[in-house]
């Protein structure tokens, strides 16, 4: 490689006249000689006249300099390689680097996401006319440091051998660029989904439509020295810039308000990351000191090139609206899951009662099908559909099944705490008080589901054993249920997956409400010209609003079902043996056991290591998919570190003081009780 030729030779094979995939190959070694120094390289001495070197700056700025001084020496290798550079710049396509680089040539976030990884993984080759491609060659984004050290008198120099005969060519080149970017701004501002998402306001002078005449007399004016006029476009085309930002940023509210979309957030981004690009660029064309203006545009292409080679800025920026709007939809829905007084706690054990009377015939719809015998794909997806089903029933009939609250209210309560702020000590006690109305809401659901499920499937074995003289479920499946269970078995892992699981079924929940939003299909449903033939007005109107409504649920357990009976079949064909631990699911099971075996396995320690499994099943179904969701919503809202830590500080505090208000709800103000949720 590069690293081992020394500067006598490197510049000795200078070849003015050499193929161009050959020139470019020779500037690659050169780049390669200033970052690396081969083991046989003389150490650097500065020419007569010179002051030393201090230990602070970068090799790579003092080989520059060597080169520099060992080409100025000997005319002929000047001409050698100053011959090459004028055959670089006349053959390549230099306004590429200026408009193309750090831009997706890609029309979505995904394809553009699927480039970077091609760039990272791909080699490049140095065959190209496309100055953005080779520029990856080129440089690296470390580069930087040195090209800052650099200083003006140096830098004019290296232009001087390397850069373009004419300054008149360069300029051209930069005017190129202004108006390709200008064009691509010009196209972006008149897409469908930026242009009815803008503020009309900010578009009453369309600044879009005229950036193509600005960027037109400022080319004229500049190609034809009118200094003055130059000067005059260039700040009317600023004006129209700023202006095309602003209504570009009217975008954003829009987004928060009805669904985000990453592909539109990309959009955005591109947008006025191009409308920068033109400022600079016009900055280098008027500028009256070039060198330093030259070398503020370099560093800004080697960051924009470190970011293009980095994937997560690109998915942390992009995804993080999204993650914030999904937490968003989430809280909404969170809120109904927290019970504040002992009226809505009292309605939340109700409900809950409802929720496990729907899983206890659940439970026996899964014993059901797994004696039929189904394959493993099949029997995962009938059972996958026999809990979505379940679910849906318990969220139509406004009751409540405990283990889908935590990823729910998670978001909520992290809305509580200021984003981007320190949270004031009121405001952490106020969470606080939140987390006690969660726990509560928790322990009276969980109670309120086992309470129902666990005697209702007992009592349904004893009947059929009295009156048929068998149970509906048998000795053999209740001796499995006796096995899986138990503590002593996976159940604590297979819990902590379940709750993996209903945290993704969160995020379902808020992707999917974001998606109906965003495409306005409540408006579709309510105004379709077709849906309104066929419902009529008022009945359109009604569904528009009950799937508004009920979107997120819909979502939430139907993908809770679905994956609950999927996801251990899918991993299974993989290899992979895990299943999941349902807290209320698995204490209709044990119900189930204990009607088949009879009162007898009371006294068996089978029995009690499986009740201690459902407890620790419950503990973690709860606790993963809270502390998932709400990682996520304290992510998405920007809450910082330490705020959490004060949270931890006054969580512990309240448990040691008050410990009853975890579980105990405060007496009734006379407030009125708003729903304690599905």
């Amino acid at each position: 490689m590069a690293q081992s030729w020394d500067l006598t030779a490197l510049i000795n094979a200078a070849d003015p006249k050499a193929g161009q995939a050959e020139r470019h190959l020779w500037l690659v070694r050169l780049m390669e000689w200033l970052r690396h120094a081969p083991r046989s390289a003389a150490p650097v001495v500065p020419a007569t006249g010179e002051a030393p070197e201090t230990a602070r700056t970068p090799l790579p700025a003092l080989r520059v300099r060597h080169l520099l001084n060992q080409v100025e020496k000997n005319e002929h290798l000047r001409r050698q390689v100053h011959g090459l550079a004028q055959a670089f710049w006349r053959d390549i396509d230099a306004a590429s680097l200026f408009a193309d680089l750090g831009f997706g040539a890609r029309l979505s976030f995904a394809s553009e996401l699927l480039s970077r990884v091609h760039v990272r993984l791909l080699p490049g080759t140095p065959e190209t006319r496309d100055l953005a491609s080779l520029f990856r060659l080129l440089f690296e984004p470390k580069d930087a440091e040195w090209v800052a050290a650099l200083d003006d008198a140096t830098l004019a120099r290296l232009v001087q051998l390397l850069g373009p005969a004419d300054g008149a060519v360069l300029r051209s080149v930069l005017l190129n660029a202004i108006t390709i970017l200008v064009s691509a701004v010009h196209s972006a501002g008149y897409t469908t989904a930026l242009r009815q998402r803008m503020d009309p306001a900010a578009l009453q002078d369309e600044p879009f439509r005229q950036l193509t005449h600005a960027a037109s007399s400022l080319r004229e004016a500049v190609l034809q020295g009118r200094q003055d006029e130059a000067l005059k476009a260039a700040g009317y085309l600023r004006a129209l810039l700023d202006a095309c930002r602003r209504a570009a940023a009217s975008v954003m509210p829009h987004l928060e308000q009805y669904g985000v979309s990453v592909d539109i957030v990309f959009d955005l981004d591109q947008l006025r990351g191009r409308t920068l690009r033109i400022e600079q660029l016009v900055n280098c064309v008027l500028a009256t000191e070039p060198v330093p203006e030259g070398r503020r545009l370099l560093l800004e292409l080697l960051r924009v090139l470190g970011e293009q080679l980095g994937l997560r800025a690109l998915v942390a920026r992009h995804y993080s609206l999204l993650a914030r709007q999904v937490a968003e939809r989430s809280a909404e829905t969170g809120e109904h899951y927290i019970t504040r007084s002992r009226t809505e706690y009292r309605d939340m054990l109700r409900r809950a009662l409802g929720g496990g009377a729907v899983i206890a015939g659940t439970t026996f719809l899964k014993f059901a099908i797994t004696a039929i015998g189904l394959t493993a794909f099949w029997g995962g997806f009938w059972a996958g559909v026999n809990y979505a089903a379940s679910f849906v029933l318990v969220m139509l009939l406004h009751w409540t099944v405990a283990t889908k609250q935590p990823a729910m209210t998670a978001p909520a309560m992290a809305a509580s705490l200021p984003r981007g702020v320190s949270a004031s000590d009121a405001e952490i006690e106020g969470f606080v008080d939140r987390v006690a109305q969660l726990i509560r809401s928790q322990a009276a659901a969980i109670a309120g589901n086992l309470a129902m499920c666990f005697p209702l499937v007992l009592a349904v074995q004893l009947i059929a054993k009295a009156v048929f003289g068998e149970t509906p479920i048998g000795d053999k499946d209740a001796r499995y249920v006796l096995d899986s269970l138990t503590l002593l078995g996976p159940t604590a892992l297979f819990a902590a997956f379940t709750g993996v699981l209903l945290f993704a079924s969160s995020l379902v929940a808020g992707w999917a409400e974001n998606w109906f939003v965003l495409h306005r299909l409540d408006s579709a449903i309510a105004w379709n010209p077709r849906i309104v033939a066929r419902l009529g007005t008022a009945r359109a109107q009604r569904w528009a609003r009950w799937w508004r409504a009920n979107i997120s649920g819909l979502a939430a357990n139907i993908s809770l079902g679905l994956m609950l009976g999927l996801v251990p079949a899918l991993l299974g064909f993989f290899g992979v043996p895990i299943d999941v631990r349902h807290v209320t699911l698995a204490s209709g099971q044990l119900g189930a056991a204990l009607g088949a075996l009879g009162w007898g396995i009371l006294a068996q320690g089978a029995f009690w290591w499986c009740v201690a499994g459902i407890a620790v099943t419950g503990v973690l179904n709860l606790t993963v998919s809270f502390t998932l969701a709400f990682r996520v919503a304290l992510r998405s809202r920007g809450v910082r570190l330490q705020d959490r830590r004060r949270i931890g500080t006054a969580l512990w505090r309240r448990l040691r003081m008050q410990p009853m208000s975890f579980f105990r709800p405060p007496p009734d103000t006379g407030a009125p009780a708003g729903p304690a949720g599905h």
